[in-house]
Order: C-alpha cells, then structure tokens, then sequence
C-alpha cells in the first residue's frame, strides 16, 4: 500500500479558478479560502473531523453567484480524493457516522465503491431558500453532496433525521460526512495490500 496518500487539483474555467491540496493521512488542519464564509466553515469542519489535510483556494464569479465557486470546489474535492486514493488497496471502504449539533442529528453512510450514487434526504422544505451567513444558499448543500461524490466515485447517502436551524442542519451533515469518510479510506489490517471488493476492483 501507498505510503502517500495526496492530491493535488487545478480547474480553471470562465467562472472560477480552483486549486485544492489533500493529505488523507494528515491531521485535519486546513487553510480555505473560497471567497463564501460559510462554505468556508463547513470545509474547515470537513478537514477537522476527517483528518484530511485541506488547502482549497478559490476565485470565481460569486458577485453573481455563490454557485459556480462552491460547485467548483465541491467538483475539485472530488476528484482530489479519487485520485488520493489511488488503488484503494488495504482501505476499509465502507464508513458510516451520525453527528447531532444541538436539535439537528445527521446520519451518513460512504461506500468508497468506484461508482458514484448520492442520496440525500429528510432536510425540512424551505432549507434550501436559507440565505445562511449571507452568501450561501441552503439548496448548496444538495450540490455539493452531488458534484463531490460524482467526482470521488463514491457511493453516498445522507440523512438529515432532526432539524430546525439551518446552520445545524448543514453543518450536521458536512460532519457527519467527515466521519464517515474518516472511516471509510482508513487502512483495515485485515485487508492488508488487497482491495476490498469480490471483483478485485474499485
């Protein structure tokens, strides 16, 4: 198995420029910067709680739209962790987490698979019109669930159980993906240098 588990991804398009550095065997120190605070905050989390090291700098159009930029780095993210992980070999693949912040409770399940499935359900009608921190809007989250397990090739489903503030009700979510993905890309013993899958692929 590697002994060195990082990334690193540029994208530059017309509406955003994005440079992202990973480290899964770090410690979860980040420096973010995206221009959107409170995706800021939630990617801050993200790298706390997973212990993945996160360097995200990004610029883009957010004077029209928060959109572009956090989509953007959602999609870089992705891809950063797809290629971090390389063959997959000796991980444990499969992760799962419930993460409560006050009245909110999260629950996420990853499968590191190699096919890329998002479902995401339970948060209340009328999140995803949020205006949370100013800037980001609460149908983000949804997005960036999407655009991250598309790009990484994971399997991925979150489940928002409880909630009535909408910063509890995102930021439950990203930590309880934090979790699960802490567990699912740790090396099991018992796997060794094998991938863990009947196809001897993931």
């Amino acid at each position: 198995m590697s002994n060195m588990r990082t990334a690193r991804i540029q994208r530059t398009t017309s509406e955003s420029s994005i440079t992202v550095e990973i480290d899964l065997d770090g410690t979860g120190k980040s420096t973010i910067a995206t221009g959107v605070p409170f995706y800021d905050h939630m990617l801050t989390a993200l790298s706390k709680h997973s212990l993945i090291d996160m360097t995200v700098q990004a610029s883009g159009d957010i004077e029209v739209d928060v959109h572009h930029t956090v989509e953007d780095v959602a999609i870089c993210l992705g891809l950063a962790l797809k290629d971090a992980l390389g063959d997959k070999k000796g991980i444990t693949r499969f992760g799962s987490a419930y993460v409560p912040l006050d009245e909110a409770l999260a629950r996420c399940v990853v499968d590191v698979s190699g096919r890329a499935y998002l479902v995401h359900n339970g948060e209340p009608e009328g999140q995803q019109y949020h205006l949370i921190g100013g800037h980001y809007t609460g149908s983000m989250t949804r997005h960036v669930f999407e655009s991250f397990a598309f790009n990484a090739g994971i399997c991925l489903h979150i489940d928002l159980l409880q909630g009535r503030d909408p910063h509890h009700i995102v930021e439950a979510q990203f930590k309880a993906l934090a979790r699960a993905l802490r567990e699912a890309i740790s090396y099991d013993e018992g796997m060794k240098d094998t991938i863990p899958s009947t196809k001897g692929a993931l």
